[in-house]
């Protein structure tokens, strides 16, 4: 039975209402009987009720106290449904459900998070590069903006690769899965929407100098139209940057969004030792 409620501004509430969006989303997910889930905002319940009757155990995380109240009358009393009321941005997940050892530790994440705080979910979900996260999960399939979807899963010499780009597939491999149009929600959201599908990593080769490699990204992309070794005037002689760039085969004349996630690991750990 579909929940009643009246979308609020404040939370940035767009609920989902495409069949086609959800099945997709849950055939991203790779789900198994024995997965324990993780859902984000899970808003009137319609993707949460999909994942209940594919894994062992759902823990879905809502701000909204009256759409908890509701979520609890429709879905209240199913074994493996656990719902917490709260910001998911500052709830401490493992204490919560350190008593309850089928909600423990769920390793994957399935949800259609608020665009107005993706970026601090995504720093929540995998860390930075000077802190990976330390929960582990598996998988993460999200839906969000568009816009930004193609720029976390952008390959070098996109227009839309960018510093964020580097920092979260320095964490995780990531795929764009599908796009999902503003006329799949209600209410409709000014900007179109997708998958995506992310798979924690940990990378073989890693920056010997995490803090440098975080702070070397950020200054090369503070002005894209520039060429990077104009960008890293600040950090390092041009004579070094030069004989660098030869050594590592980039090309002297690139810009930042033009290098590999393995060259800013190689242009890092050659700058910073």
């Amino acid at each position: 039975m579909e929940i009643k409620a009246i979308p609020r501004k404040r939370f940035a509430q767009h609920w989902l209402r495409s069949e086609t969006a959800l099945n997709n989303i849950i055939k991203a997910a790779r789900l198994e009987k024995s997965d324990r889930v993780l859902e984000i905002g899970p808003g009137t319940g319609i993707l949460t009720r999909r994942l209940l009757s594919e894994v062992r155990s759902v823990v879905a995380v809502e701000i909204d106290r009256d759409l908890c109240k509701k979520l609890v009358q429709k879905l209240g009393k199913i074994e493996n449904f656990l719902l917490l009321q709260g910001d998911i941005l500052s709830l401490d997940l493992n204490s919560l459900l350190i008593s309850n050892s089928n909600f423990q530790n769920p390793h994957k994440v399935v949800a259609n998070i608020p665009y107005n705080i993706t970026g601090p979910i995504l720093e929540k979900l995998l860390g930075t590069i000077v802190s990976p996260a330390p929960e582990n999960y598996e998988l993460i399939v999200l839906l969000l903006q568009k816009e930004v979807a193609q720029r976390l899963t952008a390959e070098p010499g996109n227009k839309a690769y960018g510093a964020l780009t580097v920092q979260i597939q320095y964490l995780a491999k990531c795929e764009y899965i599908c796009d999902v149009p503003a006329r799949d929600f209600y209410p409709p959201p000014k900007v179109d929407s997708a998958v995506i599908r992310l798979q924690p990593q940990v990378i073989q080769n890693p920056a010997k100098n995490p803090q440098f490699l975080q702070t070397l990204v950020k200054v090369s992309f503070a002005n894209k139209r520039k060429m990077l070794r104009n960008n890293l005037k600040s950090m390092v002689e041009s004579d070094r940057l030069d004989n660098l760039f030869t050594l590592l085969k980039i090309n002297p004349q690139c810009r930042a969004e033009e290098l590999s996630l393995d060259q800013w690991i190689s242009l890092s750990n050659s700058l910073s030792s």
